[in-house]
């Protein structure tokens, strides 16, 4: 069988790698092993993160106190506070989503009741719940309007700060896409709110409305596999850095 047209004149296969395909490699190389690093570091944090808040919710509900000066402390903490409800003034938290026992989606929005404190330690912002958009009318569902002193249990909330996709907060029309406390405090006509929010257990409310118990606790943690991801790919590029820099070389 004779030799490929050529192939006579091509010595026997020797590294010899190429000087700009090393350097493109090298680039590429430090920028999969930088995101890969860099998605392990955030996998360290997301678990921490995940065991901190699992420890947490664990707890027995404490007092919020009067004076919160690291919010962060308190984020996902059971606790309790005592007042009364300003009812004239609640907030509407949307479009939210709850699901029926049939399986189909209700859509409507959450009820953000300011709550004077009995301490005179201020006013504090309560979640109460998902009402379906045909009651969020709170004369429709007056029942669950309670009077009078009130001990609310739940979980305090820092508010998450909006991402770009989400539309402007439309106070004039009591429509709000993210919790912004001091915009809410200005349309409740409140000095000051805490700097959480207190999202109200599943006791339930007289009339059955708002819903509570709401609190979402959903972390994905897929970060293990884009470490694999990058970190795989930069022993691919060396794989293909080795195999592409074994060459046959003209014979001299």
């Amino acid at each position: 069988m004779s030799a490929p047209d050529g192939a006579d004149h091509l010595g026997p296969r020797r590294f010899r790698p190429s000087l700009w395909m090393t350097l493109a490699s090298l680039v590429t190389l430090a920028a999969l092993i930088t995101l890969g690093t860099w998605q392990w570091q955030r996998l360290e944090w997301k678990t921490a993160l995940i065991n901190r808040i699992e420890t947490r919710l664990d707890a027995d509900p404490v007092p919020l106190p009067p004076s919160i000066d690291d919010p962060e402390a308190w984020d996902y903490r059971p606790v309790s506070v005592t007042g009364t409800f300003l009812h004239d003034r609640e907030l509407h938290l949307g479009p939210r989503t709850m699901q029926q026992p049939n399986g189909t989606n209700r859509t409507g929005v959450h009820v953000l009741t300011p709550l004077r404190r009995s301490d005179g330690q201020g006013t504090v912002l309560v979640d109460r719940g998902f009402v379906p958009d045909d009651l969020r009318d709170a004369v429709r569902r007056a029942e669950g309007q309670v009077p009078g002193e009130v001990t609310i249990r739940g979980i305090a909330r820092t508010p998450d700060s909006p991402n770009w996709l989400q539309p402007e907060n439309r106070p004039a029309e009591n429509f709000w896409f993210w919790t912004d406390l001091p915009a809410m405090a200005v349309a409740a006509e409140v000095q000051e709110l805490a700097p959480v929010v207190v999202q109200a257990d599943n006791t339930p409310n007289p009339g059955g409305w708002p819903l509570g118990g709401r609190t979402v606790v959903n972390l994905p943690n897929n970060h293990l596999s884009y470490v694999i991801t990058w970190y795989g790919l930069a022993l691919t590029l060396v794989g293909v850095w080795i195999a592409a820099s074994f060459r046959r070389l003209p014979l001299k």
